[in-house]
């Protein structure tokens, strides 16, 4: 079995209110498909990201570190989340993905982790 992380992508200025009934009903999803997962034995990790002007870059040259606050790329969706699963292959990666709240009108991006 391998690992995956998967990067969840979305439209941040779509997001939904604080409270609102909208957002409530986003986070039962979620939580319904961390129950799946869990009960699938395949979630490692996970959590989400707070919003994308609470982040920061961190880039090196010439040996200087320059900090940069928001997002890397202004234009860049926000990545409100992620999960590290256990999958047998792909495919079954692939259908994860699917199943994820947030490829409803967003991304969700597959990474195989390369173990050291």
């Amino acid at each position: 079995m391998a690992r995956y992380i998967f990067l969840q992508y979305v439209d941040e200025s779509k997001a939904p209110p604080y409270g609102s009934p909208e957002l409530n009903a986003q986070i039962e999803a979620f939580a319904k498909y961390l129950d799946d997962v869990k009960a699938a034995g395949a979630f490692k990790d996970g959590d989400p990201c707070q919003p994308s002007a609470a982040g920061f870059s961190v880039s090196v040259h010439d040996g200087r570190a320059k900090t940069t606050d928001g997002p890397m790329h202004a234009q860049s969706p926000w990545l409100n989340g992620y999960f590290v699963l256990e999958c047998k292959d792909r495919a079954e990666a692939a259908a994860w993905a699917a199943k994820n709240p947030a490829a409803q009108g967003g991304t969700v991006e597959v990474h195989p982790i390369l173990s050291l």
